[in-house]
């Protein structure tokens, strides 16, 4: 079954999922942090997303592929490190914090994999 959309993508089924599991983690932050760790930790969550929705259009050109990809990577290693400053907070749990960085975690390595390999996703 051929791919059509980046919505089919596994890893970005898996970022939209994690980003909004962070929306709703961060619905409990203390409101001091809205215009810091709140909005940063959330735009740095959907960025992973929307730069593969972009990277996905840009498949045909290899190097905007790759590039784009490295984005989405380096955004979803900001909202690792933001996550690290969630926990050291203790606005999330030890739990929930396990749970979405090991997310992160493989998100970076799909990603890492798909920039290995972009011929593989032309069309």
């Amino acid at each position: 079954m051929k791919i059509r959309s980046h919505k089919e993508l596994d890893v970005y089924k898996l970022a939209f999922e994690a980003a909004f599991m962070i929306f709703e983690e961060s619905r409990k932050f203390p409101p001091e942090e809205r215009y810091s760790m709140t909005d940063q930790i959330r735009k740095s969550s959907r960025s992973v997303c929307a730069n593969l929705a972009e990277a996905f259009r840009k498949r045909k050109y290899p190097n905007f592929f790759v590039s784009k990809l490295s984005d989405s990577e380096g955004e979803a290693a900001e909202t690792q490190v933001w996550l690290d400053f969630a926990l050291k907070c203790s606005y999330i749990s030890n739990n929930v914090y396990d749970e979405l960085f090991l997310k992160y975690d493989n998100i970076i390595g799909k990603l890492v994999t798909m920039s290995q390999q972009p011929e593989k996703w032309q069309y």
